[in-house]
């Protein structure tokens, strides 16, 4: 896991590539589908939070952010004063304790480094209510071991949660922004 200020300085000075300005359009289809505005809905790795603002301001009252960072959740509370600000929480993933119907992967499975993922998949499964779901986007790019975000494959990617989650649905993201057409797994699984 990359330290804590690397991705604060990251936040402060802007360098961040991954964030397109908006929910991503897969996100947000599945949001609108959801009719249960009390679920409890954890985004980890949460930036500045798009998917977060696009719940709440659709009335989903039980949205949790976690990130190391702490300026993004500074800059998410400032633009959101009515968010509850228990609802902000400043801690590492693997660190966090709490149960929840939805866990939300936008950008942040990418951004840990690759071995961490069964880690990754374990504690999901972990955080999750029974029948509570894994719902979002991974990488389907070749994987480096460079730097973030890493890529990796529908393959390799079932090796983490083929253990603690049922598949719903997990292939080609048909409705992908157009930068990262083709290049995008839309994930929904259920906790075994």
């Amino acid at each position: 896991m990359e330290p804590v200020a690397n991705w604060e300085e990251r936040y402060k000075n802007e360098d961040t590539g991954w964030d397109i300005g908006m929910v991503s359009t897969p996100l947000k289809e599945y949001f609108d589908q959801l009719t249960d505005k009390t679920i409890k809905i954890l985004i980890p790795g949460c930036g500045n939070g798009h998917e977060a603002s696009y719940l709440h301001r659709h009335g989903f009252r039980n949205v949790f952010l976690l990130d190391l960072a702490p300026s993004p959740l500074d800059n998410f509370s400032t633009q959101h004063p009515d968010f509850p600000k228990d609802n902000l929480i400043k801690e590492n993933f693997f660190d966090h304790e709490g149960q929840y119907d939805l866990i939300v992967e936008q950008t942040f499975f990418c951004a840990i480094d690759p071995s961490h993922r069964q880690a990754y998949a374990k504690k999901g499964h972990e955080l999750l209510h029974p029948k509570g779901k894994l719902m979002g986007l991974l990488w389907s790019v070749e994987l480096n071991d460079a730097h973030p975000p890493f890529g990796g494959s529908k393959e390799e990617y079932h090796n983490y949660f083929d253990e603690y989650f049922n598949f719903v649905h997990f292939g080609n993201s048909f409705n992908s922004i157009k930068p990262r057409s083709g290049r995008e797994l839309f994930l929904l699984a259920e906790k075994k």
